[in-house]
Formats: structure tokens, sequence, C-alpha cells
């Protein structure tokens, strides 16, 4: 039987139920024969420019890509259509995280090397600053009052003009890319085959024929809510596991900030039936607005969370102000897909995971699988669909998804142990990376600023827990006595070059940085000192984990 590409899986869906809604955003809403004929003009008008693949799949070492790359600088709004119209024209989409400084873009489309970028209008002066130029410059109108780019087509101009008379034949070796910060600072293409991505990520039918597509698709028509934004892999996943099923998936409207009560109103509006969050830093808000408002919340059966911790208190918060409702915490990674489940009804401690199929644990010297009841502590992985590995990056790919008694195996880093029954228990990140509502932030990043500033001797950074965000940022500097630093200037540093999400939250002043015998830092002693950090700044001005700029 035939493997899939996410484009034909939605032109079968599209083919079973022409008229349900795909996606509701704002004031837009598709079909899902809109959504299928959309994708395809847009295919057609990037093929038409010579955008596709160039080099066959079986010439190519798996961290290699023979296919033309288009960066998504966008919102929710449009952000599907985009992406998929792209795989259909075998192009890979590159999703870019636009609350990135200007320079932070560079760095990373300097990396990607994208033939084109698809932006919001709004991201023009970015898209500006960070490409300098571009072969394909399309813009999604957003209200924006702003001048555009040279030379940019609009998007409703470029679907217009690819119109729907074909596409190019694709495969299942054509690839998605997911770009992650990862686990050493630097942007990382995490290269999947298509087909792989759709089973892994998404839910999808191994092996289906059309005909078991369009079964599917019939029994789908729930609609889902996805809060998360689709910059990243989280989001986009849950959106296409929605839609590829047949289900109608409602985007979190994210030109504005995100807003609790609007999220609850949206949910009573369109009788969402599964609604999708990034941890702590969407569940904050969202429980104390349900305390303070009454929504219609009678169609709601799931809510979904996942890409950072949500913490007990706010757990138990919604099992006590949503009923009935089921909490899953789910598991996974940008280099996994989707590896288990805490399915909490009445437990609000999850810390333990069900292995989805492909799910396991490999010994600390990743030379042999964990067998259930084994005491040694190894890692979290993953067996079966998993990516091909980093784009550019050969050492890091065969580092992450090695050979193990000759399976090829995904493991993205965290320590675990196999419990008797064979439930994953996660042990923690073995990595320098502060995970704060969602987002990755590299802490040497973060030091290399703070070592750069005058006055500062030498600096750690490292992650404390955060009842909202998960974690949160915090700095160890030793300065020079009459610098007359504070930690309002040191932060201000750091937002000038880095995210907002990457500046430090709580600053602490010591009289020298401790390093082990060896020179490397000791790490141990900073995450020990960094709960006498005081907070700095305002941090009250944070939307969907991330500060506003």
């Amino acid at each position: 039987m035939p493997e899939w590409t996410l484009g034909a899986v939605l032109d079968a869906v599209a083919a079973a139920v022409p008229d349900r809604l795909m996606t509701v955003c704002g004031p837009r809403r598709t079909t899902f024969a809109a959504a299928a004929a959309g994708t395809r003009a847009f295919a057609n008008f990037l093929a038409d420019r010579g955008f596709g693949a160039h080099t066959p799949r079986e010439r190519l070492a798996r961290w290699e890509c023979g296919q033309d790359r288009i960066a998504l600088l966008m919102r929710n709004d449009r952000y599907p259509e985009a992406l998929i119209g792209c795989l259909k024209a075998r192009v890979v989409p590159v999703n870019v995280n636009h609350h990135y400084t200007a320079a932070e873009i560079r760095d990373l489309l300097a990396y990607v090397r994208p033939r084109g970028v698809v932006y919001h209008r709004e991201f023009a002066p970015v898209v500006a600053e960070a490409l300098g130029g571009a072969e394909l410059l399309v813009s999604v109108d957003d209200g924006s009052t702003g001048a555009d780019l040279p030379g940019a087509v609009s998007f409703d101009d470029a679907v217009a003009a690819g119109g729907t008379a074909g596409v190019p034949d694709t495969s299942p070796d054509d690839l998605i890319m997911m770009c992650t910060g990862g686990t050493t600072g630097r942007p990382k293409g995490v290269l999947w085959r298509q087909s792989d991505m759709y089973v892994a990520a998404m839910g999808g039918a191994d092996h289906a024929n059309a005909e078991a597509l369009h079964t599917i698709a019939r029994n789908g028509g729930q609609t889902w809510f996805a809060v998360s934004p689709l910059l990243h892999a989280a989001g986009v996943w849950t959106v296409l596991a929605g839609a590829l099923n047949g289900h109608t998936v409602v985007l979190y409207d994210d030109r504005e900030p995100f807003d609790a009560h609007r999220t609850w109103e949206t949910a009573a509006r369109e009788r969402v039936r599964m609604l999708t969050i990034v941890g702590d830093a969407y569940a904050g808000p969202l429980v104390a607005q349900l305390r303070r408002g009454e929504y219609d919340l009678s169609a709601l059966r799931s809510v979904g969370t996942g890409g950072a911790a949500t913490h007990s208190r706010h757990r138990e918060a919604l099992f006590e102000l949503l009923p009935g409702v089921t909490i899953v915490d789910g598991y996974g990674s940008s280099e996994t897909g989707g590896m288990g489940y805490g399915n909490s009804r009445n437990d609000a401690r999850v810390d333990t995971f069900a292995l989805m199929p492909g799910g396991a644990a490999v010994a600390a010297d990743r030379r042999r699988f964990l067998r259930p009841g084994d005491t040694e502590t190894g890692w979290a992985a993953r067996t079966g669909r998993v990516p091909l590995g980093y784009f550019d990056d050969r050492a890091a790919t065969e580092s992450t998804f090695p050979v193990i008694d000759g399976v090829r195996v995904a493991i993205p880093g965290d320590r675990a142990t196999l419990d008797a029954d064979g439930t994953l228990r996660l042990i923690g990140r073995d990595s320098l990376v502060v995970n704060t509502g969602g987002e990755k932030v590299f802490v040497e990043e973060v030091e290399t600023v703070l070592r750069a500033q005058d006055g500062v001797a030498d600096a750690l950074v490292v992650g404390r827990p955060s009842a909202r965000w998960g974690q949160e940022v915090v700095a160890l500097v030793c300065a020079h006595p009459a610098a007359g630093l504070t930690g309002d200037a040191l932060r201000a540093a750091c937002r000038a070059r880095l995210a907002g999400f990457k500046a430090p939250k709580a600053v602490l002043f010591v009289d020298e940085i401790r390093r082990l015998g060896n020179g490397k830092p000791d790490y141990r002693w900073a995450l020990a000192r960094a709960a006498d950090a005081v907070p700095v700044g305002d941090t009250a001005d944070m939307v969907n984990g991330t500060e506003r700029r």
C-alpha cells in the first residue's frame, strides 16, 4: 500500500468532505475544498518559477537536502496554506520564529539558505534587514499600513497566478524541515520525510489507501483549537493532525497578544472539543480567567499540553474548573514527533508517560535498548519513523540519530528510566537549555552577550523553576566593583542582541563565578545560587511565552 505526502492526504480529505471547514482564524473560514485548491495553485506558482526538487533522495546523505527551501516568517493566518502549498511544489518550508531579532533571523536564514520567503507584511522591515535580498518574496496581507518590500508578490496574487490545473508529482521522500534551537544553541533544521512525519507526529494512517483516508475524513468532524503558535513544531503538528484526519481546526488569531478571555470566548463560540496549549505560559492565564468569568464549554472534552511542562497547580485547577475534561500531557520533540502521553483525569502529577509506537529508552552509553524494569538511567528514544537527520550537520546527525542494534534511533536528549510496566519516567533534560514558556534558550548564547559588556568579569546563565513559565532565565554575574552595573542595564543589553524571552528575568551579582578544576563552569553551584537572584525589570508584558518588543 502507498505512503503519503501531506499534500496528497489533504487532497484525499478534501475529496471526502469538501464543504467541511478546515481552518478558522479570526474572520477567515476556509473549507477543505478551498484549501486543497489554494495550496495547489500556490504550488503551481512556485513550480512555474523553477522551485522544487533537484537531486533524488537516494543520491543524498541523511543530512543533505536536494530541494529548494522557503522560509515562513508568518503568524498563524494563512500558515497552513503556505506550508502545504510549498510541500505540493516539492519545496521545503522552514519555520522561522518571528520573535527573534533581525540578527538572529539573519543567522538562521544564512544557515537554511532559502530561495524565497513568505512573510506577513508587518515583518517586511525584519525581512529586509535579515535577508538583504531574495529570489522570491511573497507577502501576506495582514492589514499593516507600512510599505511592502520592492518586488514582493502578494500571497493572494501568487495563488491567483498559479491556477489549479495539475501539480508536480511528489514523493513520500520529499522533506519538511522543522527548525529548533536545539541543545547546542545553533539553529538546527530537523529533516523529516513527509511520510514519516505524517505517521509519527500527526497520527497518520500508516500505508493507508485512498478509501481508508476517505473513511477517516468522513468520521472526523470534531473541532480542535490550536492555541499555540504555528511557528513551533507543536503548533504545526496539532493543526495538521486535526486537519488531515478530517477535523476543523481553530487557529488562535495571533495578530493580537494572547488573551485568556478571548481564548475561552472562541472555544465557547466554536464549540471546541479539544484545546491544545504550551505549558504554564498558557495554563496560568487560562486558569485565572476561568475563575473570573463563565463560559459555555460544554463541548470541551480534553485539554492537551506539550512543548513545555505544566505546573501541577495549574493542572489541579483545570480539573477543578473543568469537571469531566481530560488533561493530556504530550511528550515529544522536533526530533521525534509524539513519543508518549500522560492521560490524567484525577491525578494532577504527571512525570511518567505511556509510550506510543516506536517509543523506547536506550542505555546511557547509547549501545543497547533498556528493558522494562532496568534500573539504569538512560535516554528517552524513538525508533521507526524518525527524521533523517539535521540539515547540513553530519556530526549532530550521527549523534542524535545513531544506529543501535541495527536500528536507527532518535535521541532528543532527555534522561529517563523504563518502569517495569513499560512506562517512561522522565528524569530531566541533559543539556544546558532553559525551556521558558515553550521557547528554548541556550544559556551560552546569553552568557556570550553578558560577558561582552564593559565591567563584566564573568557570567553564567541557568534556569530556575517558574510558576508561570515553567522555567525562567537567571544570570549570575561577576562584575568589576567600579563598573556600577545594574541588573536592568544587563537585561537591556541582552534584549538589544537577543529575542526578549532570552533576557534574564533575574540577575545575581556574585564575587566570583565558581569553576571546576578542568576550567568548566560549576553549573550545580550556579543552580543552587540562582534561587537567591532578584527579579529584574517588568516581566508582566509577556505574550505567548515571549516578551513583546
